[in-house]
Parts: C-alpha cells; structure tokens; sequence
C-alpha cells in the first residue's frame, strides 16, 4: 500500500449517510476520519422513527406482498412537477433509479450484515403497498439502525471519529477538494487530508440563515430540528451547485406539548402512527383528510384550517387519535410518546361527542369495508367496532401541529454521489474530491419526500460516496 493510501476517506456528519460512508470506506481497506461537530454520533438519523423503504424485501413478501413494482413511480408522483425541471441539469430520474432499484439490497445489508430488525413492515403516505421496515422491539428505527453502525466502526481500529469537531474550510489545490481545515473541542485548528465525503444534513435547523433565505413564508412554524446553523457555505465557498432550496418539508405531524404548547421545537408524531390506522380530526371532531396521502398534501390540508399563534409560534391543533388495535401495532412509539406526556389514553365514552361520531363513522366505514369519501383506501390494524360496543375500550390521543421537518434542496450531485458545479454551457461537471450523501443533496425527492426515503437515501448514497471515496486512495 504507497503512502497517498494510508491518508483516511474525510467523513464529515456522523448521521446514516456518514456512518453508511464510513462503512463501506473501512470495508474498501482505507481508514476513515469521521468529524461531527455534535457531542455525540447519529445526527438526525438517529430519531428517525417510521422506518426505512425497501421495494421487494423478503419482510415483504412474508406479509404476501409478493411484488413491489411501483416504488419508483410512487417517487416520482410524491416529487411533483420540480421532478421534470432540468435547471440546474441534475439527472433526477437516475437518481430515483438507484434509490429505489438499491433499496431492496439497503434493507438486506441493514438486516443481514448488521443484524438490524427490520421485520415489521407499514404502508406510509403516498405509497402503493407497505413498504416501510422497522424493528418489533422498543428502539426507533434510525436508533437501531446509527447504534448497530456505530458498535461496527468503533470496533475497527482504522476508524477514528471526532465529536465537537467544526469543518470550517474545505482545502482546495489545483482546483480538487484535498481535505479540511476545522477546529476541535479545545479550540485548536487542524488540518486533515484526504477525500472528502460531505453528510452534514440539512438546513431545517438554521431558522434565521438558509431557512429565512429560501422559505421566510415559514418563519414562526415550530420545527422537529433542533436550532443550528447550516454548513452549505462551505460548499458555497468551492463553487458548488445547488438544486431546490426552496423545497422545505412540513411535516404534518409534531406532537404539542400540554406542558410546553408554545414549544418552538416539537417531536415528531411518526407517520407510522397513521400508517397503522390513526386518523386525524379537526377542531369540530371531523376528519378532513386521507391521512395516508403525500405529506405536503395532509399538511396543506392542516393548514387551511384556522391556526393559533402560541408564544410566537404559529400551529394548528389537530387530534390524532389510534384505536386499539392502531396503538398495540404502533406500540413501541406508543410506549415512548406516552412515557413523554404527549399521547393520552382514554376510553371512547369520555371522548366529546362529536369525536365519538366520528369514530364511531369511521369504524363502521372499516367493519364494512366501504369507500372513504376521503380516499383512504388502506386502514391499517383499525380494529375498533362501531357502536356502544367500543365505549369502554381505550384509545391513544395526541394533539398535533405541522412542522419544518426536512430540507429536499441541497448540493447538486450525480449517480456517483458526486458534488458538481456549474460549468459552461449550463452543465454540471464534478469538483474532484468531495462526494455527498443524504440530506445535504438534492434532486432526488423533488418537491415532497416519501417517508421512510430518508434514510433509505442515506444508506444507498452514503454507501456509494464511501467506495468512490474509498477507490479514488486506491487509483493514486
């Protein structure tokens, strides 16, 4: 091995995508440095709560779900009109290509190699068939999944991670990415060379900078990301391209808090809650809503309803409400979300009464088998009957608020995970060593995500930026 090998593939972010990196680094033979400017690994991706897609799964196929062809246009549909747009040129429909063609062998890498469960399958918003896969057990998805990560690199000597760790400059030599400048928790500045894999997340978090540029529409919506300054300058700074800024995800459902309903920062209300069978309800006790649709559609839906201003912070209260046989299949967020204080019990009979209508239409709509005039056409483990028969049973109820949970936009990027910048004639070429995965890129969800596309696309491009990183120590 020559001594331009022995430098380290740079990782920067410690969420999926740069563990993903690390990992396939690491497996290539060449050691990885891994800087995350937070006090601890897992980034966003470690509460991450619905699961992660995979199209054609065995986990599929045990619930009978014996073919799983549409994920790609499920994709495609969920990325809306900003999927045709060709300016800047980024090739949006290789990209869904790879995520969804790669999503099968994520979800086995995940389970077999890691020894992730995986094996309980739910059908989200906007897809055609279930194909959300998360663990049985107590842990969240995205914490089994960054924990099982972690445990792998740390047990490598030639992985080295880095918390409270700031980039703050990406070093440029004969107009190629050659490492990073950042300093380190007692204050001193560094440099390290090598190739760089960029998996810093988005820009949710940075309310007053990004955020306020691109969406300041948004401004006073609580968020489920924590307030922190984005570090796309940094790619700014090399002449990268960017696609989509103005693509931010509002979730439909973060939990308010009764201790704290004025809360800026809101934890998610996972989307597997409606998944399973959860409904949502209006103000007067109606539902209003297929709550399986897209998510900018079931939040458009929320905002068009009257909305409070709660210590400067804008939200509508939505109830969102799972019978039993929702809650035992949702039982590990169930057991969390009520532990938090922020999901109740109750039995029916002690319900308003225009609740108990609505339930009670509901149920009967499932019993029956009937047409939703909402659309719903999948209803989850809904088990609760109509009727006096269901007043004694409990069912969970939360109150919930849309929220900034997830920025589409970002660098420009190619099937290589490649960063690219403008170039003459309009086209994009790569910038020589920096590769990008999971939040920080876009191109791939257009103007809506998928949930459970998260971290599937940090897994997939998380992987491939590690090798490519990986094989350009190798050609040296």
């Amino acid at each position: 091995m020559t001594t331009a090998s022995r430098k380290p593939v740079i990782v920067v972010g410690s969420g999926l995508a740069g563990l993903s990196a690390a990992h396939e680094a690491l497996k290539a033979g060449v050691p990885v440095h891994m800087l995350d400017r937070a006090p601890k690994p897992g980034g966003n991706s470690i509460k991450a709560s619905s699961g992660i897609n995979g199209a054609g799964t065995r986990f599929q196929r045990a619930l009978g779900i014996t073919k799983d062809d549409s994920f790609y246009s499920d994709t495609v549909r969920s990325a809306g009109a900003r999927f045709t747009e060709t300016s800047p040129p980024v090739d949006r429909k290789t990209l869904v290509e790879i995520l969804t063609s790669h999503s099968e062998s994520a979800v086995n890498w995940l389970a077999d190699e890691l020894k992730v469960d995986l094996s309980v399958v739910a059908q989200l918003g906007g897809h055609s068939v279930a194909r959300t896969h998360r663990g049985g057990g107590k842990l969240p998805p995205g914490a089994a999944i960054v924990s099982a990560l972690v445990d792998e690199l740390k047990a490598n000597s030639n992985f080295t991670l880095e918390n409270q760790a700031e980039v703050d400059e990406l070093l440029i030599s004969e107009d190629a990415v050659k490492g990073v400048r950042y300093h380190a928790e007692d204050g001193q500045s560094r440099e390290l060379e090598g190739p760089v894999v960029f998996a810093v997340g988005g820009f949710a978090g940075d309310a007053h900078g990004l955020l306020a540029k691109y969406r300041p529409d948004l401004a006073g919506i609580p968020s489920t990301n924590e307030a922190r300054p984005a570090s796309h300058g940094l790619l700014t700074a090399i002449g990268a391209a960017f696609v989509d800024m103005d693509s931010v995800q509002i979730h439909p459902t973060g939990f308010v808090d009764p201790k704290d309903p004025g809360a800026a920062y809101k934890f998610l209300a996972a989307e597997a809650l409606r998944g399973e069978g959860g409904i949502l309800l209006s103000g007067t006790g109606e539902r209003f809503v297929n709550e399986l649709e897209t998510r900018d559609v079931v939040s458009a839906a929320i905002m068009a309803l009257p909305h409070s201003i709660v210590d400067k912070t804008r939200q509508w209260e939505v109830t969102l409400l799972l019978d039993p046989g929702a809650c035992e299949a949702a039982g590990s967020h169930i057991g969390f979300y009520l532990w938090k204080g922020l999901v109740q019990k109750k039995k029916v009979r002690d319900l308003a009464p225009e609740v108990i209508a609505s339930v009670d239409k509901y149920a009967t709509l499932v019993s029956e088998h009937g047409a939703d005039t909402l659309g719903r056409k999948a209803f989850g483990h809904w088990k609760l009957p109509p009727g006096e028969a269901n007043r004694d049973q409990e069912v969970c109820v939360g109150t919930v608020t849309p929220v900034v949970h997830f920025t589409m936009g970002g660098v420009a990027f190619d099937s290589r995970a490649r960063v690219l910048r403008s170039a003459d004639g309009g086209s994009l070429t790569p910038i020589s060593g920096i590769w990008a995965a999971g939040e920080v890129t876009g191109g791939i969800h257009g103007a809506n995500r998928l949930g459970g596309s998260s971290l599937l696309e940090c897994a997939v491009f998380g992987r491939i930026a590690g090798a490519e990183a990986a094989k350009s120590l190798r050609n040296v």
